[in-house]
């Protein structure tokens, strides 16, 4: 198993990505310390991964509070002894052009997507420091590198995730800590899954695979970043979009 006796924190593993990385995860064998915003979305996940073998607890969090960060941390800490793995997954949209966007939508979004991975890359950091090893993965999107029209705010987070990866990589990566990010593109999950099919369409011409991804093709990147097949990958952003931007 790749992930033998890891300790594994994923925010946002409630549902969609997180889950799926969640539960590929598990089956190499890490801990998963489910932080989730929703604390019955972060159990459903923890049953999942439990009926199949593996070993899991949800910490309920809100990832814009600094301190509740801190203290999950804290608490996963005493609980498994150390942290091996973040994934930094939690995330949100609230689309409008940007003539029409209020302050609190961009805030949330802003406060969500990119404080909350600021939040848990500066907890986690001390641990992993001491035992001079750790892989941090965040969760960014095509959408930080191309922009989109009416999700000015979306695409600011996940620009910010990407310049936060880069830069945390560059500073810990003397302390054995490899930080490294994916950008998924168009995925099958319950937000694309409400897209009418005219819109459908219009994305599929765009991706030249012809489909959308899965999933578990995001949640796959991530375990081969977060194992030692990556020991020497990090400050990297991997892009999985079926060919859409490249």
């Amino acid at each position: 198993m790749l992930l033998k006796d890891k300790t594994a924190v994923i925010t946002g593993a409630g549902r969609g990505i997180g889950r799926s990385i969640a539960e590929v995860l598990a089956s190499e064998g890490a801990r998963i310390a489910v932080c989730e915003i929703s604390s019955e979305l972060g159990e459903e996940t923890c049953s999942i991964i439990k009926n199949k073998g593996g070993e899991a607890c949800s910490f309920g969090v809100d990832v814009r509070n600094a301190v509740a960060v801190q203290n999950v941390i804290d608490k996963i800490i005493d609980k498994y002894g150390g942290i091996d793995i973040l994934v930094n997954n939690a995330g949100v949209t609230r689309d409008n052009l940007i003539l029409r966007m209020k302050d609190e939508d961009w805030d949330f979004v802003l406060d969500t997507n990119l404080k909350g991975t600021f939040y848990f890359t500066r907890s986690v950091l001390k641990p992993m420091m001491k035992n001079r090893s750790g892989a941090i993965i965040n969760v960014a999107s095509v959408i930080g590198i191309t922009g989109n029209a009416g999700q000015s705010n979306y695409s600011a987070s996940k620009a910010g995730v990407i310049g936060l990866t880069k830069s945390t990589a560059k500073e810990v990566a003397s302390r054995g800590i490899r930080v490294n990010a994916v950008a998924p593109g168009f995925i099958e999950t319950d937000m694309t899954r409400k897209l009418d099919e005219t819109v459908r369409e219009k994305i599929m011409e765009k991706i030249p695979l012809g489909v959308m991804g899965m999933p578990e093709d995001v949640a796959n990147t991530v375990l081969f970043l977060a194992s030692d097949k990556a020991k020497y990958v990090t400050g990297q952003v991997i892009v999985i979009d079926g060919g859409m931007v490249m």
